[in-house]
């Protein structure tokens, strides 16, 4: 058997290596990548704020609702709509030293402040429900609305509670 392997004559002028196509294609297969990791990091940015601000959502539509469970020979007064501003009563912080009422105006002053520092276009309703026979619990809707960057409606967070 011979194992005698003859080479071709042109052997030596085999190109080794990439070309200068293959560079390129592999230039825009890395380009397209990158491009789909930066949307994907944007999306996950805007998840982040959405996700913050929902929270904000909650934590104020709670707080609010815990005023008014504290306050509750003033429950006709809280309610109030989204284009009402409220005016704080000086002095009136907690329930010594102030009548219901203006508690509950304060407290919405000071809630209606910090949906507008914490939320974008952070604004807020509540809806009272007075009860309906002796006994019957009365009803409350808080209503939080704020704007969210690339929606064209206001995002509106609904706390439904009975004291």
């Amino acid at each position: 058997m011979n194992t005698d392997i003859r080479r071709p004559q042109h052997a030596h002028l085999r190109q080794s290596g990439f070309t200068m196509v293959e560079v390129l294609v592999a230039l825009v297969v890395l380009a397209i990548g990158l491009l789909g990791i930066a949307a994907l990091y944007l999306n996950s940015l805007q998840s982040g704020r959405t996700a913050i601000y929902r929270t904000q959502a909650v934590n104020l539509a709670a707080d609010l609702a815990d005023r008014i469970r504290v306050n509750r020979t003033a429950q006709a007064a809280y309610a109030t709509l989204f284009a009402d501003a409220e005016a704080e009563v000086a002095g009136c912080f907690t329930t010594g030293g102030c009548i219901d009422t203006d508690l509950a105006a304060s407290d919405l002053a000071r809630w209606k402040a910090a949906l507008a520092q914490l939320l974008p276009n952070g604004q807020g309703q509540v809806v009272f429900t007075p009860p309906v026979g002796a006994g019957e619990p009365a009803g409350y809707v808080i209503m939080v609305q704020w704007s969210e960057v690339g929606e064209a409606a206001p995002i509106t967070f609904q706390f439904g509670f009975q004291t």
